[in-house]
């Protein structure tokens, strides 16, 4: 692990840690052990439904563990992870801007605006289009 302190396992239900914690104050050891531990209690809760990691489930997962507020990333010095997007795709209803790492290999609408304007399903007007690079 180089830049994240923790992990969840899920359904496995273990927890990795990152041994540079042992260099911190012990109050963030247990709290990213808090943070983990509130994503294996918020898969639990949720069963076979798929919810966000970050979403209610796990902030609600957080609050009853003692950690409320509970912030998704850490703010330990570990050196952080940077990808660039490279790829810009761009509704043609809303105009909305999506940056990508990796290019669309098929068609793919604007979530947003399918949702709204066609009941969630997929339609070509919402389609995205490749923005060119300047």
């Amino acid at each position: 692990m180089q830049t994240t302190a923790g992990r969840a396992w899920w359904p496995d239900r273990l927890i990795e840690l990152n041994p540079k914690l042992r260099d911190c104050e012990p109050d963030q050891l247990w709290r990213t052990l808090k943070h983990e531990l509130a994503h294996l209690i918020a898969y639990e809760r949720s069963g076979r439904r798929r919810i966000d990691p970050h979403g209610a489930e796990w902030e609600t997962a957080c609050a009853d563990l003692g950690i409320p507020g509970e912030q998704p990333f850490h703010t330990l010095p570990f050196k952080r992870r940077r990808v660039k997007r490279n790829h810009a795709y761009v509704c043609p209803h809303c105009f909305v801007i999506i940056h990508r790492v990796k290019p669309i290999r098929r068609a793919v609408a604007c979530y947003d605006c399918c949702r709204k304007f066609n009941a969630g399903a997929y339609h070509d007007r919402f389609r995205l289009i490749k923005k060119k690079p300047l």
